[in-house]
């Protein structure tokens, strides 16, 4: 039985790694096409920014699959809850902060092509702060009674 909950979390560190590594591809394919010879613009548009937040919340599912390992045996520890709160909490605000134009609320509306500016990225790098923060609560080892 613990020979088949090791390989099973095995597995499941596999998984969460593989999404994650996975999602930084996308991520980057997002923000830099160039690299990989695909920059066909000199603007940021619409598949970019898809790109590069499908790539993080790739990214944030990966980190969850692999971390929900430690406790397999027994409940969450009250920081990983609120770490886990603020990933999630985090590609809201990332997502919301790079549609904007998308959602009409950003500098340029719909009819307009979208326009991934300063104040759109300021909010897309707070959202990933606090995903990092969120992740890094998640890290905390359980405080011994």
């Amino acid at each position: 039985m613990n020979e088949k909950r090791s390989q099973n979390g095995r597995r499941r560190v596999r998984v969460g790694l593989g999404l994650v590594f996975f999602g930084l591809f996308l991520f980057i394919l997002g923000v830099e096409p160039g690299a990989f010879g695909l920059d066909r613009s000199p603007v940021v548009g619409f598949v970019q920014i898809a790109f590069f937040l499908i790539g993080l919340a790739i990214i944030c599912v990966g980190g969850y699959v692999g971390f929900s390992l430690r406790w397999v045996g027994g409940d969450r520890s009250l920081a990983a809850d609120i770490g886990l709160r603020l990933v999630s909490t985090g590609y809201v605000i990332a997502f919301i902060s790079g549609m904007a134009d998308i959602f009409g609320f950003g500098t340029q509306p719909f009819p307009e092509i979208p326009y991934f500016g300063p104040l759109q990225v300021a909010g897309v790098v707070l959202g990933e702060v606090v995903i990092a923060i969120g992740f890094l609560l998640v890290t905390l080892p359980p405080k011994s009674d």
